[in-house]
């Protein structure tokens, strides 16, 4: 039984870091300077929001990752990818204009997202307390009744974080394959052979939270035993 114990751990960690690991490794592999683009994944961002007539939105160099800000109608972009000429670079640009034209659009899914995150925000504070005090309130309730409501409250908390996810990923994946890689590939902006390696790169740049999402349904699990 302990053996099947330790297999079993380490399955779990390999399931939470594997995604996470991938998606690096495949960022490193295609961040090689290429001198054959004409231009950064910074100014390939700001040229495909003109061209596309988000007049609106802007692109910015930051240190809190790639992403989108509907908020501030922003594309920011890490240092090496703003300033960057790779295949990495210029595939995640590529992805994130592809966010800013999903807000352009108004689309549903976008909207959901955001809708969601708001309430997450919200909850993800409430959680922070929550689990910090619930061993405490472990020990201080002693009825079944009570430990139920404190499961309830636990899986109700992360339930929101994990909405956001599900909805998340379809997002993710609406910004790589439906607007980024038909970008990339019908404007020319790629040369045919390096088309598979943006596929890749645009697949971890959806895939990004996934490793998060891992993590909020293995929580959720625990709660949800606590209940049984």
């Amino acid at each position: 039984m302990v053996i099947l114990g330790i297999i079993g751990m380490a399955l779990l960690i390999g399931v939470i870091v594997w995604p996470q690991f991938w998606v690096k490794q495949i960022m490193a592999r295609h961040n090689i300077p290429r001198p054959d683009f004409p231009g950064s994944g910074g100014e390939l961002a700001q040229h495909l929001l003109q061209h596309y007539g988000l007049d609106k939105a802007t692109v910015e160099k930051t240190d809190m990752g790639d992403h989108y800000d509907p908020a501030d109608r922003t594309v920011r972009l890490s240092e090496e990818n703003y300033d960057g000429t790779s295949l990495t670079a210029v595939a995640v640009a590529a992805h994130e204009v592809g966010h800013a034209l999903q807000h352009h659009h108004n689309e549903a899914g976008l909207r959901l997202r955001q809708k969601l995150v708001g309430i997450a925000t919200i909850t993800d504070k409430i959680a922070s307390v929550f689990f910090v005090a619930a061993p405490v309130l472990g020990v201080l309730v002693r009825t079944p009744s009570a430990f139920i409501a404190l499961a309830a409250v636990g899986i109700g908390l992360l339930t929101v974080r994990i909405l956001v996810h599900l909805v998340t990923l379809p997002v993710e994946y609406d910004a790589s394959f439906r607007k980024a890689l038909p970008i990339l590939e019908e404007g020319g902006y790629l040369h045919r052979d390096d088309l598979p390696a943006a596929r890749s790169v645009l697949k971890a740049a959806a895939l990004t939270y996934v490793a998060s999402a891992i993590m909020s349904l293995v929580d959720l699990a625990r709660w949800i035993r606590i209940l049984r």
